[in-house]
């Protein structure tokens, strides 16, 4: 019998390496080698969030494909990288140099051979500088990374890391709102809120190339991250969030209407009717937060269900390169 014919070998993965900077002249160049030896199969692609230095030069010197940006805030650069570049697995990672990418095969094999859809590195510092990963950023990380476990569940240890891989399936169904350093925050709670497989790995996390400067402030961000995962908590758990205050507000017209009730019984008069009036709002006022979380939920769940259907219409990593048959 004459022999089968061989089948075509599986189609290679997309690897698409996207790097978001702004003012990296000193550090992009490295970044760009690192990436070519550390996955030398991949397409390299830098955007430039309005630069005022050689970022995009260089960037392109070194083989990058490079975008400009116009909007200020890593959130808006975000949300054109996944709407512009087309892979089936997308390594994002801060532009400065900070974290080794030495690793980073390592990242994508997990996210290959678990079939996940986010690998996160977690910062390990290395030693050399105690300004590198200094302790107000660690404690800030911390208390922000267990807000965000609390509210949405998940075991994050750094939810704020600027590496991280992701599956096609999450990068086309993520929609993007954050315009700033809070998008880690996003990314997060996106991968939590439907319930995606994903990994956490340490990375080594060092000191940014002399002359360099970070573009993070502490109190600044830190407070801008707060408020987005206070409005995420309003967004994504309204009735707990609701419900909360529509406790609070019948145990204080309770509490208010215990003397007025004793009043009551022992002499059948409601002398303080003011007071009668406003804890009778106040118990109304709670029985409509409550009505508003109940509400707010069935819209929450279909604003679910619709982001999952997008979801399971992207196939996974491990469907998009299906195994060779065996002869």
């Amino acid at each position: 019998m004459p022999a089968s014919p061989a089948r075509p070998a599986p189609p290679a993965l997309r690897i698409a390496a996207v790097i978001p900077c702004y003012n990296e002249a000193l550090a992009i160049a490295q970044v760009v080698a690192e990436f070519r030896a550390a996955l030398p199969e991949a397409e390299i692609h830098v955007f430039d969030n309005a630069s005022t230095d050689d970022t995009a030069a260089i960037a392109r010197a070194c083989g990058a494909q490079v975008t400009y940006v116009a909007l200020a805030g890593k959130g808006n650069v975000a949300r054109r990288m996944f709407a512009d570049v087309e892979a089936d697995i997308y390594v994002m990672v801060d532009g400065d140099a900070t974290y080794d990418l030495g690793d980073l095969r390592r990242l994508v094999d997990t996210l290959i051979d678990g079939n996940l859809d986010m690998v996160v590195g977690s910062r390990q510092d290395d030693g050399h500088d105690t300004q590198t990963y200094r302790a107000g950023h660690r404690f800030g990380n911390r208390l922000l990374t267990g807000a965000v476990a609390a509210l949405f569940g998940g075991r994050l240890t750094d939810m704020l890391s600027g590496l991280r891989v992701f599956s096609r399936r999450y990068a086309k169904s993520f929609p993007a709102v954050s315009k700033g350093f809070e998008i880690e925050t996003e990314l997060t709670v996106h991968a939590l809120e439907l319930r995606m497989p994903f990994a956490e790995l340490p990375v080594r996390y060092r000191a940014r190339p002399e002359g360099s400067h970070s573009k993070l402030s502490t109190y600044r961000d830190g407070w801008r991250i707060l408020k987005t995962i206070c409005k995420l908590f309003v967004s994504e758990r309204p009735l707990l969030f609701f419900s909360a205050i529509a406790a609070v507000l019948t145990l204080g017209s309770i509490v208010g209407a215990v003397p007025l009730g004793v009043t009551y019984l022992e002499t059948g008069l409601v002398p303080r009717l003011p007071t009668a009036v406003l804890l009778t709002g106040t118990m109304l006022s709670a029985m409509l937060a409550f009505v508003c979380g109940i509400v707010l939920h069935t819209v929450t769940i279909g604003r679910q269900e619709a982001k999952r259907l997008r979801y399971l219409a992207i196939p996974g990593v491990r469907h998009l390169r299906p195994p060779t048959p065996q002869r």
